[in-house]
């Protein structure tokens, strides 16, 4: 499904260059869950924002190849990788409130991804959001779109995020 070979990230500072990934490689074969573990700054969060290519202005990724579907994600232009980024893959971040919207609806951000890669119409975008909610658990789902973020829990906002990734499969 994934396979990452020799990913390198670097971050140019005032102080000097930082190796955040130096050398990762990994498969993930389909159906497998695998984590990625280790201490605070050990390049965890980069290795993913790399491989969808949302890294900080000043990352660049610096060697390596990360193949998924046929393609090298790596290699990808900002356009390519937009129609693949939340459509065929996606990042589920730990901390849901630096992800979600604060100004906008629960329901109107699952919605936004149904629309922009599925076409669907707001009426029906709606009904399937507040299914993918309701099958991550958060109780009375369609009264709840109309939430904000700050309405929900931690762990609700955890599932909304989930239901994101879920809505374009």
């Amino acid at each position: 499904l994934l396979s990452v070979e020799d990913l390198r990230v670097e971050f140019w500072t005032s102080r000097g260059t930082v190796y955040a990934v130096n050398g990762v490689s990994f498969d993930i074969t389909p159906g497998q869950t695998i984590g990625i573990v280790g201490e605070s700054g050990s390049g965890k969060s980069v290795t993913s924002l790399a491989l969808l290519g949302i890294l900080a202005r000043a990352g660049r990724v610096t060697g390596g190849r990360a193949i998924f579907g046929g393609r090298d994600l790596l290699a990808l232009s900002d356009d390519e990788l937009r129609k693949i980024r939340g459509r065929e893959i996606a990042m589920i971040f730990q901390d849901p409130m630096t992800s979600l919207n604060p100004v906008l609806t629960v329901g109107r951000q699952i919605r936004e991804a149904l629309e922009t890669h599925f076409g669907m119409e707001e009426k029906e975008a709606n009904r399937r959001a507040a299914d993918l909610l309701d099958q991550v658990g958060i109780p009375s789902a369609r009264e709840r779109l109309g939430d904000y973020p700050h309405q929900f829990s931690g762990g609700m906002r955890q599932r909304a995020m989930i239901a994101m990734a879920l809505a374009c499969e």
